[in-house]
């Protein structure tokens, strides 16, 4: 179990392994986002996607799934985000492509009002098979500390 006190600053590390599918673009897109470019190949063919495309939410929605699969993996006593921060969509997603995720741990801090926990912040880069970046965020997470 990893605590507050496991987490190192300027740790990186790289996982995930996500292949976006054409129905699942649909899907998402017409629950959640039902903009022409997101469920039409002759409507994106208008547009600067030229394509359809994912809808930037569903790129979230995927990265998510690769970090909670990676939490499988490596288990840490987390608490949950209150936020994640300076989230920017960078060049689409498109059906075929193959998401994988980069972190950087930037910063964390013992909490003034209940030291039983923690904050830290880490930039979140999803790239596509060709190791272009795709989306980027700050997450914030809150982490117990080691138990006494």
């Amino acid at each position: 179990m990893q605590y507050f006190e496991d987490i190192e600053v300027g740790r990186k590390q790289r996982f995930g392994r996500y292949e976006v599918t054409r129905d699942e673009v649909l899907a998402f897109a017409g629950k959640f986002d039902p903009q022409p470019f997101h469920l039409s190949d002759e409507a994106a063919a208008e547009t600067h996607f030229g394509r359809l495309s994912a809808s930037g939410w569903h790129t979230c929605a995927m990265t998510m799934s690769m970090v909670v699969e990676n939490l499988k993996d490596n288990r840490q006593a987390g608490l949950g985000s209150p936020g994640i921060d300076e989230l920017r969509w960078l060049r689409p997603v498109y059906p075929g492509d193959t998401l994988s995720c980069a972190t950087e741990v930037l910063d964390k801090r013992v909490s003034r009002s209940r030291p039983e926990m923690g904050s830290f912040r880490s930039r979140m880069t999803v790239f596509n098979q060709h190791d272009q970046p795709v989306l980027s965020f700050i997450s914030i997470g809150l982490v117990r500390t080691r138990p006494a």
